[in-house]
């Protein structure tokens, strides 16, 4: 398996598996658990969920799906941001602990800035982390400006992450935020890297692929595995689709083929606002 390094040093999966719209139907809880169960198998150790999803409904399904095989997973959840007062931080990890019937979150992200200051927030997930409810700690959906001031403040620069949306039509990043995380050697984790399914159906990407002898899932998810620091979280419900984009891991793209991806999709040519789903 591929791996990313953390700030801290530690190494993770650069493929993991995402859970957002997961555990909200019952017709399909049995293969989603399935799904993410195989994942397993495979090594995509890394899952990532949040409390918002499904209002704790993915979470529960993340529970059961890693019954009997927690020390295997690298868990990731998230907070809300109405939710990231000092108070609010340590209430919502509780309850994620507990849906996901765990003692500890090896990474717990800050969804989406909220009117809660920086500060506030920070000083809830030291806490946590001190108290060994959270090993790592991180934030999601902060543009250049947001990572700028959260550095200032204390626990800032010590973030493990930033989850972002990030795919072949959404490179804004690129032109400032990506360049000043890798600066600073804080990974991306890219959310829906296949742009909820849209970018399976361009049919300029289908041409590119069927080229390669590949489908249009694992060309997209291949050009973000051909960054070093960049964690790609699928969200797949379903066992055939989870071999699909498993198999992305085993079809590196040479530089031409990049260049010929930078063509069909280009990368920003000025700041653009941060872009999120």
């Amino acid at each position: 398996m591929k791996t990313v390094t953390l700030p801290c040093g530690e190494h993770v999966p650069a493929f993991g598996q995402g859970t957002w719209y997961m555990g909200d139907d019952r017709a399909t809880r049995t293969e989603e658990i399935a799904a993410l169960r195989l994942g397993l198998d495979l090594g995509l150790t890394l899952i990532d969920t949040a409390e918002m999803y499904g209002d704790g409904r993915a979470e529960q399904l993340v529970a059961e799906a890693t019954a009997g095989r927690r020390d295997e997973v690298f868990l990731v959840s998230k907070v809300l941001p109405n939710h990231a007062t000092r108070r609010g931080t340590v209430a919502a990890c509780e309850k994620s602990l507990k849906r996901l019937k765990t003692d500890r979150i090896d990474l717990y992200l800050l969804h989406w800035r909220g009117n809660v200051p920086f500060a506030e927030t920070m000083e809830a997930l030291l806490a946590l982390q001190s108290a060994g409810k959270i090993r790592h700690y991180g934030v999601s959906n902060l543009d250049f400006a947001d990572m700028q001031e959260l550095w200032a403040v204390a626990g800032g620069a010590t973030v493990a992450t930033n989850q972002l949306l990030y795919n072949l039509t959404r490179r804004g990043i690129e032109w400032d935020l990506l360049p000043w995380l890798r600066e600073r050697r804080i990974p991306v984790m890219a959310y829906s890297p296949l742009e909820q399914a849209r970018l399976v159906k361009n049919p300029q990407l289908a041409a590119f692929a069927r080229r390669l002898g590949m489908t249009p899932a694992q060309a997209a998810l291949a050009w973000l595995l051909a960054n070093d620091d960049v964690i790609v979280i699928p969200k797949c419900g379903r066992r055939e689709r989870l071999q699909e984009n498993f198999g992305a891991l085993h079809r590196s793209l040479t530089a031409p083929q990049l260049a010929e991806l930078d063509r069909l999709f280009p990368p920003p040519t000025g700041p653009r606002p941060l872009e999120m789903l």
